[in-house]
């Protein structure tokens, strides 16, 4: 077979003109978007000169991020150094000749369906480092499934890796640009785009997550995927549209695959005319111009004070102490490891000492709320919340179906705005900008009104001149808000790194669970304090992997004491203790 056919384009009338491709549906749209034979990474590296490999290894995956330098030409008197970080989703976009490699199991195994690994995202991290000491603009080229969803990159770190490759690209001396060539997808894409332009192909898709996994979630099914597809707005246009991304590439001729030299020209003519207009800035001025162009990113709404005391109120999920007996409940359908029935009481202060973890089976009997952590971890009545912050609230920018509902409701049972609260406060008399986030509101997940809030806490500690500590938990981020609220990560990042350029201490609080877009953004950043016994902490939850690789994981998985072992988690305290902790690394900090 010498080409490969999506369904739609052996329909009667399909011509591959702008006006066919606006008939297809979402789903559709989303399907050419990574069509096999769409040119890859490597094919646009032709339209560079002097392109040369660096920091090539044979690491598992590692060939999914190719790093080179290169030189970028526009007629015989202008021409820019850069490096190109490209994702290479696969070894070719010629189907007949990845037919025949893909019969070979080794080549299968080495290209991971195109999902990067830790090794991947390492190559990445160091070919930004690279560039900055050749002064070469960094051309990053996404096209990706998402990041490997298995528990060897969870053991080799991929969530922080991730999240180092996005604080480098927001940190970075030289000035950054990210293509959106094919499909960009969830942490695997984001990991790259955090730069200052983003563009994307015509014909691209940038998502939060895949149609199909958004469909299974949501709706317990993944036969909704097309409505997935429509409702999460995916396409280069919507991405404009919202202001995620700064230009499209028109595939003049029609889609990529089908004229490839056409695309390859559009893509010659984009690089020229970003990087030129990169290239002006002063090297003095690149992250004062990044910050000025993160400020700008995001969408949120507002509410007013009468509006938020009709549901405020203190939410407290901590266990008391028992006034006249030792022993508590235990949780209904706890077994041991032989499957036994156990329901004796637990013995509080054994529970207490656990961190609300049942020792016969691992279940977690309470996630506490932001006002718990406010409660166990500042002093006494310190806390004082932003006004800055405060009436922040989320944008249904997409129409989701039942998301204002939701967020009433989330509201109503956490008797907070929003899932993050920002305030200042004093630990131990030290004086702080205090971040709590809720589990409880829509899971803690990540979103715009998140990135803004903690953006505004770091300028205000900036002001004051005081630590930020931010209390991270989340299942990752808000479906709800598309790929716009995954963008609000490099948004973060930015504003963390301005906290630490400003040389004061960002210490973050890890707690059950930290995943997926929580873990690569707040998660990966500052100083961490791991809470004791906490579990749930990586990129990709365990049912996904579970489900992914068809294998269960290994006993005590993506808990601290896991993550003890594979040497990510040096600090850990009980939520009682925190404060002592967080007040001895304040008083560190201030030594160095």
């Amino acid at each position: 077979m010498k080409h490969f056919y999506l369904p739609f384009e052996k329909k009667e009338g399909f011509n591959y003109s702008h006006e066919s491709i606006e008939q297809l549906t979402e789903y559709e749209k989303y399907q050419l978007s990574f069509h096999p034979e769409r040119p890859k990474h490597l094919d646009y590296l032709t339209v560079f000169d002097e392109a040369e490999e660096c920091l090539q290894n044979d690491l598992h995956g590692s060939c999914i991020i190719q790093t080179h330098r290169a030189v970028l030409r526009n007629g015989q008197n202008a021409w820019w150094p850069v490096m190109l970080i490209g994702q290479q989703s696969g070894p070719t976009s010629d189907f007949a000749q990845m037919l025949r490699l893909m019969k070979n199991p080794e080549e299968i195994a080495k290209w991971n369906q195109g999902m990067p690994t830790p090794a991947a995202f390492e190559k990445a991290i160091q070919a930004i480092a690279l560039a900055e000491q050749e002064n070469r603009i960094i051309i990053t080229v996404i096209d990706t499934a998402g990041a490997d969803p298995t528990e060897q990159s969870e053991a080799g770190g991929i969530a922080w890796k991730i999240g180092r490759c996005m604080q480098a690209l927001g940190e970075a001396k030289v000035p950054t640009l990210s293509v959106i060539i094919n499909r960009g997808c969830s942490g695997g894409a984001i990991a790259l785009t955090g730069c200052d332009a983003v563009l994307a192909m015509e014909y691209s898709t940038y998502m939060v997550i895949s149609p199909e996994a958004c469909s299974s979630i949501l709706f317990r099914t993944r036969e909704k995927a097309g409505f997935a597809a429509e409702i999460s707005r995916i396409t280069a246009k919507d991405a404009l549209q919202n202001g995620i991304i700064d230009d499209i590439i028109i595939e003049h001729e029609g889609p990529a695959h089908h004229f490839p030299k056409s695309a390859l020209q559009s893509f010659k003519g984009a690089m020229t005319k970003w990087v030129e207009k990169l290239s002006l800035t002063p090297a003095s001025e690149i992250f004062a111009k990044r910050m000025e162009r993160w400020e700008n990113i995001g969408k949120w709404d507002t509410i007013s004070e009468e509006e938020i005391l009709a549901f405020e109120k203190p939410v407290s999920f901590f266990i008391q102490k028992p006034e006249r007996i030792l022993f508590v409940a235990r949780h209904k359908h706890c077994r041991d490891s032989t499957g036994r029935t156990i329901l004796d009481p637990v013995l509080y202060s054994k529970l207490f000492a656990d961190n609300f973890v049942c020792e016969t089976c691992g279940h977690r009997y309470v996630r506490l709320t932001a006002h718990d952590y406010i409660d166990l971890v500042l002093d006494e009545g310190s806390f004082t919340e932003h006004p800055e912050t405060r009436y922040i609230v989320d944008k249904d920018i997409l129409d989701f179906p039942d998301y204002r509902k939701k967020i009433t409701e989330a509201q109503q049972k956490t008797g907070a705005a929003s899932s993050l609260i920002t305030g200042n406060a004093t630990i131990q008399g030290e004086p702080v900008v205090f971040c709590a986030t809720n589990f409880n509101f829509l899971g803690g997940s990540f979103c715009m009104s998140t990135a803004e809030k903690v953006w505004r806490a770091s300028k205000i500690a900036i002001a004051r001149g005081v630590p930020l500590v931010i209390q991270a938990t989340g299942g990752g981020a808000r479906m709800h808000e598309g790929c716009s609220s995954m963008v609000g990560l490099p948004k973060l990042h930015v504003a963390i790194s301005s906290v630490e350029k400003a040389g004061l201490p960002v210490i973050t609080i890890i707690t059950d669970p930290t995943l997926g877009g929580v873990a690569i953004g707040i998660g990966s950043r500052g100083i961490k304090l791991f809470e004791h016994n906490a579990g749930n902490i990586g990129f990709s939850g365990k049912r996904v992997i579970e489900q992914y690789t068809g294998q269960p994981t290994t006993k005590a998985f993506q808990t601290t004491w896991w993550l003890q072992q594979k040497g990510f988690v040096e600090k850990t305290a009980l939520p009682g203790n925190m404060k002592y902790k967080i007040s001895e690394i304040i008083q560190s900090a201030r030594a160095l």
